[in-house]
């Protein structure tokens, strides 16, 4: 299922998604990026670790991929693509 729509709000650090079924998802960025499911991250979590991540960091840029979104960080983590369903079961 794709959002209806995305925003994201770098002052109150939050990716804003819309998503058909009504709901509205509100998603802070410095948990996004402790949630990322690229491999690197994922092995982190994987062994009871969670990646470091200052809670200053920002989203600053979004990439469509069609099922899901690449988000790109402002301390340089760019490899994960978010799919859809994955953010829509992240709780805020």
């Amino acid at each position: 299922m794709n959002p209806l729509s995305v925003g994201n709000s770098q002052s109150t650090q939050t990716l804003r998604l819309s998503w058909p079924d009504g709901r509205e998802q509100q998603l802070n960025h410095a948990e996004l990026r402790r949630q990322c499911p690229c491999s690197q991250c994922r092995a982190f979590r994987l062994c009871g670790s969670t990646p470091l991540v200052d809670d200053r960091v920002r989203v600053i840029e979004l990439n469509p991929q069609g099922y899901g979104v690449q988000l790109i960080f402002s301390d340089g983590h760019q490899h994960g693509i978010y799919p859809w369903d994955y953010l829509a079961n992240l709780t805020p």
